[in-house]
């Protein structure tokens, strides 16, 4: 299936919704959304990974109690299978990024314009990945602090320009998918022993 088939079908197109919703986000303005969504985008991208990792196994060895050390090891195994997911997937669809799709004079565009590998969000699935991840056994401010800042950042994503809605959904799902899948078998082989 190419590019334009995936982009036009119910799946993506939500019939019409994905772009409706996207516009609605992306051009809505009030004082200080810029910079809100900035920097969201950036503290949420996955480059961060290694300093994530280090931060939380940190914090895990330090306070136990608000996040368990066995679930950086669940942290770990999902980021490296949702990257390896998402890699394969953006390029394989080629789905074109809202600027693309809709022009310069549509979208409004936070930081560095980008047009293309749109679908799935490698940002939401990084965040959501780490909210799944390190959630369960954590404190409760842990649990909150991660859902919001996952939230924050898929809506960093449509506000800056840089994604549809569908990709952030897609994001979020292969990243739910991988840390839940990881700690199934995590679980299961912890049961094994």
């Amino acid at each position: 299936m190419n590019a334009a088939a995936v982009r036009d079908s119910v799946f993506y197109s939500w019939d019409g919704w994905n772009q409706a919703l996207f516009l609605w986000i992306n051009g809505a303005q009030w004082p200080g959304k810029d910079t809100l969504a900035a920097a969201g985008t950036f503290l949420g991208d996955h480059k961060w990974y290694p300093v994530v990792i280090a931060l939380a196994f940190t914090v895990s060895l330090a306070r136990p109690a608000w996040v368990l050390p066995e679930r950086v090891g669940v942290l770990v195994w999902s980021y490296l299978l949702s990257w390896w997911v998402i890699a394969s997937l953006k390029p394989l669809l080629d789905l074109p990024r809202p600027l693309a799709v809709l022009g310069d004079g549509v979208v409004h565009v936070v930081g560095r314009p980008e047009y293309v590998h749109s679908f799935p969000s490698g940002h939401a699935a990084f965040v959501f990945l780490l909210w799944v991840s390190l959630a369960p056994g954590a404190a409760w401010p842990v649990r909150w602090g991660l859902g919001v800042f996952a939230f924050w950042v898929a809506w960093s994503r449509l506000a800056v320009g840089a994604h549809f809605p569908a990709d952030v959904l897609g994001g979020a799902l292969i990243g739910l998918a991988c840390a839940l899948g990881v700690s199934g078998l995590w679980w299961g082989v912890k049961r094994l022993r």
